[in-house]
């Protein structure tokens, strides 16, 4: 029995050999299968290489005659090339000095104009500045004369007026005692109406005069006189029983008894009114009054 199971497994062994040769022997035959298509295809490749190579080769010779004409042609295009430049490089110097000549002639014309424009300019500027130095001397000149010959002017035309105003007054104070020695000598008419008439013109006339001599120059010609014919003309005013009230430059309310116009003056203070003229003054006949004061009043903004 011993030797029976001893042969079975030499068997067994001998057919497990047997099979593991086979099966190096199919994969061995596989790999060898698989180069040889390998290098089958290389050998397929190298032939078509070959092909390529000999059609190279084949046209090799056709390349050199191709780059024999191109070098020939290079070398005569390099000769045209080298032909213009030198052509070009000869007209460009040419045309240099052509131009270098042309530009300094140019330049010299500018260079003469130019100097001469300048010298023009200037020749202008100083005759201009000459001109506009005379006109002005001469406007000054003018203006002078015209502002002096319009001083000497109003100064003559004040002391006209000075004179015609200081015989008027005179006139007015003659006018006024002649009513007061009239009165006098005639007897008093009881409840008779007095006539107040030249009183009140001759009060109106004054008024105006003291405002015509609030505004005057004192240095006037003739000042002195017209200050004393007026007040010498009050005087026989208050000797007649009249009184004049003075609002000239006085504060104004509302509650005057007067007619006042207002009149905006930037010159006043805002809130601030002052009596400037006097059209009519304010006139009482023993202590009565007889005429309201009319009136400019100033007001401030």
């Amino acid at each position: 029995m011993m030797r029976i199971s001893i042969t079975t497994l030499l068997l067994l062994s001998l057919v497990g050999n047997i099979r593991a040769q086979d099966s190096v022997s199919s994969k061995l035959e596989k790999e060898i299968s698989s180069l040889k298509n390998r290098i089958q295809f290389l050998e397929t490749r190298q032939t078509k290489t070959d092909e390529k190579i000999t059609g190279v080769v084949s046209s090799i010779p056709e390349l050199k005659n191709n780059l024999g004409s191109l070098s020939s042609k290079v070398d005569s295009t390099g000769a045209i090339i080298n032909t213009t430049d030198s052509v070009l490089t000869h007209k460009i110097l040419q045309t240099g000095k052509e131009n270098d000549t042309k530009i300094s002639t140019v330049s010299e014309q500018v260079s003469n104009r130019t100097l001469w424009g300048i010298i023009g300019v200037l020749a202008a500027l100083l005759l201009s500045f000459l001109m506009y130095f005379f006109i002005r001397k001469q406007v000054s000149k003018d203006k002078s004369a015209v502002e002096d010959q319009i001083i000497k002017t109003r100064k003559s035309i004040e002391e006209e007026q000075v004179q015609v105003n200081t015989k008027l007054a005179e006139l007015y104070n003659g006018q006024m005692e002649l009513l007061k020695a009239e009165r006098q000598n005639k007897p008093a008419v009881v409840n008779a109406e007095v006539d107040h008439s030249l009183a009140l013109k001759v009060a109106d006339e004054i008024i105006k005069m003291q405002l015509y001599l609030s505004k005057m120059d004192t240095n006037v010609k003739g000042y002195k006189s017209l200050t004393i014919a007026v007040n010498n003309v009050l005087d026989n005013i208050k000797a007649n029983g009249y009184n004049i009230i003075d609002h000239l430059n006085k504060p104004f309310n509302d509650g005057m008894n007067m007619d006042a116009t207002l009149e905006l003056d930037p010159s006043i203070e805002p809130g601030t009114q002052k009596i400037k003229r006097v059209i009519k003054p304010e006139v009482h006949f023993n202590n009565k009054l007889i005429q309201r004061a009319q009136v400019i009043v100033a007001t401030g903004e």
